[in-house]
């Protein structure tokens, strides 16, 4: 089991044999649930086209916060995720 440490900054590092066994590459994304008092490090798969439809679209009359789009498309994929 890999010890790993944190970093003044709040940061860790993901060991080789972790991220070999969650087929994990350079800037790939993962999330991290809480489960209890456990952390559980989940990959981000698939792209923007998975999560097709699941937006509703304002009125086409007003422009598109893109902001807020890309956070709600972010909150999605993250649910999907802690679903698996």
């Amino acid at each position: 089991m890999p010890i790993v440490v944190i970093t003044s900054k709040g940061q860790v590092t993901i060991p080789k044999e972790v991220r070999k066994g969650l087929n994990l590459a350079s800037s790939d994304r993962v999330i991290i649930v809480l489960e209890g008092e456990q952390a559980v490090i989940k990959p981000i798969r698939g792209t923007l086209l998975d999560i097709g439809g699941s937006l509703n679209i304002p009125d086409k009359e007003k422009p598109l916060d893109f902001e807020r789009v890309r956070e709600s498309v972010r909150k999605s994929v993250a649910q999907r995720v802690i679903k698996k």
